[in-house]
């Protein structure tokens, strides 16, 4: 039996969009700012401090995976209280209070226990903001609503490195002075949750307070397959940053390459959305993860900068095409009394499968060569987009029965 959509408060629409959807953007958008700030340069200020490939990798697959499984409970307990703005602020506060932080830091070992945490914020906020979203939606629009979230999310992808390039650029590898500055806009964000966003209100027999596996479809649960493949050729992006200066892009013009995908991102998320929500969000994922496959081959045969610059374009396209889509997707799967908890257990599977992925990635980058790991992502790819083919013929063939 499918439960009813929550009544959503009659706010003022924003641009079009409920205003719960317009300033959770806005919120990631500048945490976004403050955590890309750090991200676009890690990598190097890692290596300059003694970290390998395969640490580096490892370090960022350790600090997802050591979040996940709060990204599960947090999203069942939103749903079993029906709030999620408590868990937003208090995982949209760990980031503001973390990233400063990494200003002090002088070993590898360190920056793994501060992002860790870092990230344990995120696990906290993640599926409660996104079914904050879903709760939000009208009209069936949530590729619309998620490609908004996913336009704002890179857009602070795209000002987070242009601060960075700024500020390497008039202080050269001086990384400690840009890590405290990238605490300023995540602090900001946090006011804007606290007067900008209201709950999307369930009533008591509406809540979700028991889980049981049975409570989640068949179709659902071979989805989270496809996804796991997918995400185990999908490792950490520093290793995409770590190919680009090697093949000559260099560590000050690193956070402007990264920047072309976010850009790209950007302009596609809310056109790609609408599209998703009008000929279907599986027909869309297959083209991103062929997107994908696609970019990953790239930088594995490429040996030019002007080459990884378009990858990176590509780049964005794919990320356009699947971030938002898939949560957008699961969302129109899920009753709306447990979209927490889908989305939860969604987001932990992907945190859980960057371990491996980083490890299998780092480990082929050092071990092997630098053109293996990508394609491996290439081919795993590849599976779940026939994977994708798939889901969408027996879905078929139960309509037409």
């Amino acid at each position: 039996m499918m439960i009813k959509k929550p009544r959503i408060e009659q706010d003022r629409r924003y641009f079009g969009f409920h205003r719960n959807i317009l300033f959770t953007g806005l919120t990631s958008f500048l945490t976004d700012t403050s955590v890309k700030m750090v991200y676009s340069v890690m990598p190097m200020f890692l290596m300059s401090i003694g970290a390998s490939k395969t640490s580096l990798a490892l370090i960022e697959g350790i600090a997802e995976s050591t979040a996940s499984l709060i990204k599960a409970l947090s999203g069942f307990w939103s749903d079993k209280i029906g709030r999620n703005k408590p868990f937003m602020l208090i995982g949209y506060g760990l980031s503001a209070l973390i990233i400063p932080l990494y200003t002090f830091v002088v070993s590898p070992m360190q920056v793994l226990y501060l992002r860790s945490i870092e990230r344990f914020g995120k696990g906290i906020r993640t599926a409660p903001r996104d079914s904050l979203i879903a709760g939000s939606v009208t009209n069936g629009e949530t590729g619309r609503s998620f490609g908004l979230q996913k336009a704002m999310d890179n857009s602070g992808a795209i000002v987070g490195p242009l601060i960075a390039f700024a500020v390497l650029a008039a202080m050269p590898g001086n990384f400690r002075i840009l890590f405290l500055l990238a605490g300023i806009p995540s602090i900001v964000g946090i006011f804007v949750i606290i007067f900008g966003i209201r709950e999307a209100g369930r009533s008591k027999h509406e809540l979700f307070t028991r889980f049981h596996f049975q409570d989640f479809s068949p179709r659902y649960y071979f989805f989270l397959c496809i996804v796991f493949i997918f995400t185990l050729g999908n490792s950490t992006d520093a290793l995409l940053l770590v190919k680009a200066n090697e093949v000559g892009v260099k560590v000050a013009l690193i956070p402007l390459v990264y920047l072309v995908a976010n850009l790209v991102s950007v302009l596609a998320a809310i056109p790609v959305g609408n599209l998703s929500d009008r000929v279907g969000k599986e027909r869309i994922l297959i083209i991103g993860f062929l997107i994908y496959a696609l970019v990953y081959y790239g930088f594995g045969v490429t040996s030019s900068s002007g080459a990884i610059v378009a990858l990176f374009a590509l780049y964005g396209l794919y990320s356009a095409s699947t971030d938002g889509i898939q949560k957008a997707f699961i969302s129109d799967m899920v009753d709306s009394n447990k979209q927490g908890t889908g989305l939860g257990i969604y987001n932990a599977l992907l945190g859980i499968t960057l371990l491996p992925a980083s490890l299998i990635a780092g480990s082929l980058y050092d071990k092997v060569n630098s053109r293996v790991p990508f394609y491996f992502g290439a081919v795993m790819s590849l599976v779940a987009a026939m994977m994708m083919l798939i889901f969408i013929l027996i879905q078929h063939k139960r309509r037409l029965h």
